[in-house]
């Protein structure tokens, strides 16, 4: 295995679903007094979430608090309900090429600009037979770290 050309800095974020999300706005917001950052909602990636913080600064994680917009369709962002973990890595690039070639499974959609604006990319929850390692049935999304190589 090749020298790894990226680093893991930190928990981006953790994003959790419900198919209602105003439980979750209930404990998060209203009772653990977490700040409302931003809403995001996709018709394409099926969900309606509300971007919630804790810590400030470099300890600053994101708390999305998500629903489906259509309980029915894939992806199912309530089904788990730990639906992923975001991991910040100093350069996302370097990173999904490096671990595709050392069998990572991604799942479809490739690099793109996520919910806060980051790129990102997601390991796939499942391994398969071209590509064997995945996140153990754990969803990984992959942030480019503010202020580091992007393309």
């Amino acid at each position: 295995m090749s020298k790894r050309p990226f680093s893991v800095l930190g928990v981006q974020q953790i994003a959790v679903g419900a198919a209602d999300k105003s439980e979750l706005r209930r404990l998060w917001v209203d009772l653990l007094g977490l700040e409302v950052k931003g809403n995001f909602r996709s018709e394409k990636e099926n969900v309606d979430e509300d971007i919630v913080v804790c810590g400030s600064g470099a300890a600053e994680v994101e708390i999305d608090l998500m629903q489906p917009i259509d309980a029915e369709r894939k992806p199912r962002v309530h089904e788990p309900p730990l639906n992923h973990i975001g991991l910040w890595v100093d350069d996302l690039h370097a990173a999904v090429d490096w671990l595709g070639r050392n069998g990572v499974r991604f799942a479809p959609g490739g690099i793109r600009r996520g919910a806060a604006g980051h790129e990102v990319c997601f390991i796939h929850p499942r391994g398969s037979a071209e590509a064997p390692v995945g996140g153990a049935g754990v969803l990984i999304e992959l942030v480019q770290a503010p202020g580091k190589p992007a393309s």
